[in-house]
Parts: structure tokens; sequence; C-alpha cells
């Protein structure tokens, strides 16, 4: 894939379908350890040991509409080839955990791509389930957490088009404050 957002974003559509009721998101850039680490938590029904082992091979899928299951195997790949590793812990009843870990320098290291469409189109594909998105630069952090974000709604639907539209925009501004960017 041309940007680890649309591993996250494949992730989280596993997430849904696993019929997760929060999903955890945290990007870490460390540029003193020179490290990039993706982290993503679910608490769906998560995912037997035999399962967990057949996920990272390409020609294993859950899913009826294709034969092939790329999203993790390619992860995991993109991760491994820039001087990092790949984890997955899962466990039937409560959940999955996916960890990829990147040198951040590395010249192969595709960009990790554009985080605020990411994230709404998560947020705009499940309505109904939490998100807690935590991104660190260095020291700096930025988090978004919807349920949150809902309680100040008010019983305006989190996926309506104005606040999708403000949420895009206030990630965009938390990103850019992190990094340094005005």
């Amino acid at each position: 894939m041309r940007e680890l957002s649309l591993h996250i974003l494949d992730i989280a559509q596993n997430s849904i379908s696993a019929k997760a009721e929060c999903l955890r998101i945290v990007v870490i850039e460390d540029m003193a350890t020179d490290r990039l680490t993706i982290k993503i938590k679910d608490d769906g029904i998560g995912m037997d040991s035999e399962t967990v082992r057949r996920v990272i091979d390409p020609f294993y899928t859950t899913r009826t509409t294709r034969k092939v299951g790329l999203g993790i195997p390619l992860f995991k790949s993109s991760a491994e080839q820039c001087g990092g590793y790949f984890e997955i812990k899962s466990q039937l009843g409560a959940g999955t955990e996916i960890t990829a870990v990147f040198k951040h320098s590395h010249i192969d290291r595709v960009p990790l791509g554009d985080m605020p469409q990411t994230l709404v189109t998560i947020i705009n594909a499940c309505e109904s389930m939490d998100m807690i998105y935590t991104h660190t630069v260095n020291n700096e952090t930025f988090t978004l957490n919807t349920k949150e974000i809902r309680k100040l709604l008010d019983g305006v639907p989190i996926n309506n088009l104005d606040v999708i539209t403000w949420l895009r925009e206030y990630i965009t501004e938390g990103l850019q404050e992190i990094k340094g960017v005005q």
C-alpha cells in the first residue's frame, strides 16, 4: 500500500467486522530512537491461536468475496522490510492487538499518509464504535476520543456531515501542532 494509514484503515475494518465496541489506535514517532510504532487494539470477538497464526498468510481470509487476505501480511512485510517488526496478539472474546514498528528514516518506509481522512472514514464507517486515537511525535501528543466528543454533541450523530468536517479540521490542526507545523 502507498500509505501506512491505508493499513490502519484495513485493520479498523477488521475490528468493525469483529464487532468491536472500542478501537484504540496509537502512533508514536520517536526521532531519538528512529522508530515509528503503530498499535491497533480492539475489544472485538478476537481469534484463537490457530487463526492468529493463519491470518499472516496471504492465502487465508475469512471474507467470502475473495480468496486472499493481503492486508495483514502486507503490513507485516512492510514493517519487517523497514528494519522493524510486526506482532499480533488475540484472544477469543477479548479482542486483538496489532503492533508494527518501522525504522522511521528507512528509505523504503512508505509515508504515514492522510491520518485525518483515515480517522474520519473509520468514524463514519461505524458510528456506534468508540475510537481513541493517540499520536505522539517525540514528546508532544494529540488525542482524539470519540466517546468524549459524543458527550459534547448532545445527541447529534457523530457521523453528521458538519461534525465529520469539523473532526477532519480538528485532527489536522492537532497533528500539525504536535509536529510543529504552522
